[in-house]
């Protein structure tokens, strides 16, 4: 029997699968099979992460006009600048707020000069008032941190997401915060914070938006030039008195 093996391998192999049988031709299939689906899910996550790197990369863009633009119109140092849009950027993102929005009430309130303080307590970058929103300073270190710029854009950022909410308006929610959500109008705070917003957008979307503007002239009512023009002429000394009333007037309002 063993000669008979060794002399005709063919009856040898027959013998061998019938004494152990084995599936060997499947085998390369199952093999096959798990080829592909590790090479399909390493070909999603490159293509995944090649996504979550174009999106990381369209708020950097978008960050670097901004800031760019910021630096050279408000005459701030390049990575002061950097690191306010940043942090504006961050903070909007974790409480759901356009982070433009925030930095247009920046510019608008404190030019965005972090040590700016107004005559009635208002501080820091969006002018916050430390004392009647002490409770959300308490987060960042108490009413002491008011004048630390990434304390009081969290705040400021915190108290205008806080308006919004209430008022169901960007509008509203700025009159609110500029503290005439009682009167009539806000003097025209919204509409300076609102202008500064589009800019801000159409510099995030790359164009080319200069950074000076010239103050916009009040209109004069018709009625008001033809009382002027009625008036009769007066002497050389009222007009001398007249003249150094009003240059002292001048020079206090400009003093305030």
């Amino acid at each position: 029997m063993i000669a008979l093996l060794y002399s005709r391998p063919e009856f040898a192999k027959r013998v061998s699968d019938f004494l152990s049988p084995h599936q060997s031709a499947p085998a390369p299939v199952v093999a096959n099979a798990s080829v592909q689906l590790v090479a399909a899910h390493a070909a999603d996550a490159v293509e995944t992460a090649n996504a979550d790197n174009k999106a990381s990369e369209r708020p950097s863009r978008q960050q670097k006009y901004v800031t760019d633009w910021l630096s050279r119109r408000y005459r701030v140092a390049g990575d002061a600048a950097n690191m306010l849009v940043s942090t504006a950027y961050s903070t909007a993102h974790e409480i759901k707020l356009d982070p433009l929005l925030i930095l247009a009430v920046m510019a608008i309130e404190s030019g965005l000069n972090p040590f700016a303080e107004s005559p009635v307590g208002a501080q820091g970058l969006m002018q916050v008032m430390s004392k009647v929103h002490s409770d959300k300073f308490q987060e960042v270190g108490g009413s002491q941190a008011a004048l630390n710029p990434v304390a009081n854009i969290r705040v400021g950022a915190l108290i205008l997401k806080d308006y919004v909410n209430r008022t169901g308006s960007v509008e509203g929610a700025l009159k609110s915060y500029v503290g005439a959500g009682a009167a009539e109008d806000d003097s025209g705070y919204g509409s300076k914070v609102l202008t500064e917003y589009k800019r801000l957008k159409q510099v995030a979307s790359g164009k080319n938006v200069p950074i000076y503007f010239p103050p916009a002239q009040p209109a004069v009512p018709s009625t008001t030039l033809k009382t002027a023009s009625a008036q009769p002429k007066t002497d050389t000394t009222s007009v001398d008195t007249a003249q150094g009333s009003s240059a002292q007037s001048g020079e206090t309002v400009a003093g305030l």
